[in-house]
């Protein structure tokens, strides 16, 4: 007998994003299921530096916060939670919901999912947690739990686990669980699938978006939306940018399954609606993806402001005059941004921005001592001295790095409502003792096996070899839309094209090499690209060129978020005829 569609929905997409989106969604429309992503890579850290403080934290106490207030209208309208808040204790936050249930009076089941905790293996880390899948999540809520909450699975596990229990799927039931983890890919980051942080912003009111929801079928195909009246708008467009999140190459490799990226379509299925179907699945790896954070060292950093004439002049002016203070420092980095305008009617747009980072094994060469040396040049430097903030004292910086390893050397583990442990089966082989880990350095690059990706340097597509035609000097974000991401040390920039021939036309001319010009701080870098057709874009990894990772404040953008708004804003020869026409309804594809 066929069951209903699966209504799932999201209210949280990283550890400090809006806290009243729980109770938004459990009153704005019906639920079976709503999930939370609290973890990434920074936010573990932060969770680490929790735990050492005091070994009964290192969860979300947001989440804590947020089921005070809703806990019993969740159990009121039979709403499932199941969260990843449990970060590097869920075994902590699940007592401590327990607590909370019998003092608000709640009679809900509570269970969670441990085992990806690998520090034991790890000498050295501040954390060290294997990726799990959705099983755990599923054998929780098949034994009856209200509440599951995880540590480190992946962000789609969430939905696909909980369409898995929906449904009773087997675990080799490839497909569905495929279509699954493309509807949790698009739900994980929240917001980000219904117009926030979106190319094309200024088509929708994104001032409060909400909170997506899916429906997700029994065949796996789903449909994408949001509870009626809420902000923000859920477009082909929109569905599009989130899938192309965070992503690298066309196999999207999970715990549970393989998600073939290249077979996704996507189709407009009325207001506020995106329907996904045709997703393919195929077995998943053998080995886990296992994130490991350190403590990499300390950093400090001035900004100082240059006004006026001269910038160049007073920029040399103060490296020189820090040369000595800075002799023995490890890393020493300036960055100039002239922001300064000519003839300026403002003070600020007279003003450029200096930015000294530095790093070093010990607080002491770049602590107060350092920054004090800065300071000091304030009356007997370049005219017009001033810095942004007050010098401060050395902080400390994480280094995210990860590795692979057997997954049946990883004890997944769903512990049940009444406290039984229900081991998850492994993948292939019988359980072996668990290796130490052996992190690789953050800029070497990895990859999935199976030769070089589709349009790799030195494979690129040819260009066409049609008559000339009419070209305008425009921006690229003038005709495509972009989003870029952060793993690890490397990012990732997805560009998708909104009509079959602007499609066809950035195909053939966005190659590496026309990217690596574009934006030269990827020059030299390892950049792979793989074409995604169904949903007209490419995505490109960057290897490298986030360093250590977001915790390591290697960029003066982090996390990469804006790298494809950077992208966007450069300018080419675009045929004037693809500029001119009138765009296809947002995103519809063949």
């Amino acid at each position: 007998m066929t069951r209903r569609p699966l209504r799932i929905g999201n209210a949280s997409g990283f550890y400090g994003d809006r806290f009243g989106a729980v109770r938004e969604m459990l009153t704005g429309g019906p639920l079976d299921v709503l999930t939370g992503d609290y973890l990434a890579e920074l936010t573990m850290l932060i969770l680490g530096r929790d735990r050492l403080k005091n070994p009964d934290l290192g969860y979300a106490k947001t989440f804590l916060r947020q089921l005070e207030e809703n806990l019993a209208l969740a159990h009121e309208r039979g709403v499932r939670i199941v969260a990843n808040a449990g970060g590097l204790n869920p075994a902590g936050l699940a007592d401590a919901l327990r607590e909370l249930a019998a003092k608000l009076g709640v009679p809900v089941s509570v269970a969670h999912v441990e085992g990806d905790d690998l520090m034991p293996f790890s000498e050295g880390a501040l954390t060290a947690n294997a990726y799990l899948g959705g099983a755990g999540i599923t054998a929780c809520l098949r034994a009856g739990a209200d509440v599951v909450v995880t540590g480190r699975v992946t962000d789609a596990a969430l939905v696909s686990g909980s369409a898995a229990w929906w449904f009773d799927w087997a675990p080799d039931a490839y497909d569905r669980l495929a279509g699954a983890v493309v509807a949790g890919h698009v739900l994980e980051c929240g917001t980000q699938a219904t117009g926030g942080n979106y190319a094309f912003f200024t088509r929708h009111d994104v001032r409060t978006p909400g909170f997506p929801l899916a429906e997700i079928a029994e065949d796996g195909s789903s449909i994408v939306t949001k509870h009626p009246g809420t902000g923000g708008a859920i477009t082909v467009g929109t569905v599009t940018a989130q899938l192309l999140y965070e992503t690298q190459g066309v196999r999207y490799l999970g715990p549970d399954v393989t998600a073939r990226l290249d077979t996704v379509r996507l189709a407009p299925a009325g207001p506020d609606r995106v329907a996904i179907s045709g997703v393919l699945g195929e077995a998943p790896p053998d080995t886990l993806k296992v994130g490991v954070t350190r403590i990499g060292g300390w950093r400090n950093e001035v900004v100082f402001v240059l006004t006026g004439l001269d910038v160049d002049a007073k920029a040399d002016l103060v490296k020189t005059q820090l040369a000595d203070a800075l002799s023995g420092v490890a890393t020493v980095t300036w960055t100039l941004a002239r922001t300064d305008h000519p003839d300026p009617d403002t003070e600020e747009t007279a003003s450029a921005l200096l930015r000294l980072v530095v790093r070093d094994p010990s607080p002491d060469r770049v602590g107060r001592g350092l920054t004090a040396a800065a300071i000091e040049l304030a009356l007997g430097s370049y005219p017009g001295f001033h810095v942004t903030a007050p010098p401060g004292p050395a902080q400390p910086y994480g280094v995210f790095t990860s590795s692979l390893v057997p997954a049946a050397t990883v004890p997944h583990v769903a512990v049940l409502p009444d406290t039984t442990r229900h081991p998850i089966p492994p993948i292939s082989a019988p359980p072996v003792p668990t290796p130490p880990i052996s992190a690789p350095p953050a800029f070497e690059a990895r990859g999935s096996g199976g030769g070089a990706p589709e349009g790799a340097r030195g494979a690129t597509p040819a260009p066409g070899t049609g008559p000339a035609v009419a070209t305008t000097r425009a921006p690229l974000g003038a005709l495509f839309g972009a989003r870029s991401g952060d793993k690890g040390g490397d990012a990732n920039i997805g560009v998708w094209a909104e009509s079959d021939a602007a499609w066809q036309w950035l195909r053939e001319t966005l190659t590496v090499d026309a990217l690596t010009t574009l934006l030269p701080e990827t020059e030299g870098l390892p950049v792979a690209r793989h074409e995604l057709p169904h949903l007209r874009a490419l995505n490109f990894t960057v290897t490298g060129i986030l360093g250590a990772g977001v915790a390591s404040g290697h960029r003066f953008d982090p996390q990469a978020k804006a790298l494809g708004e950077w992208l966007r804003a450069r300018h080419l020869d675009i045929p004037t005829h693809l500029l001119s026409s009138d765009p296809a309804p947002e995103g519809t594809r063949p």
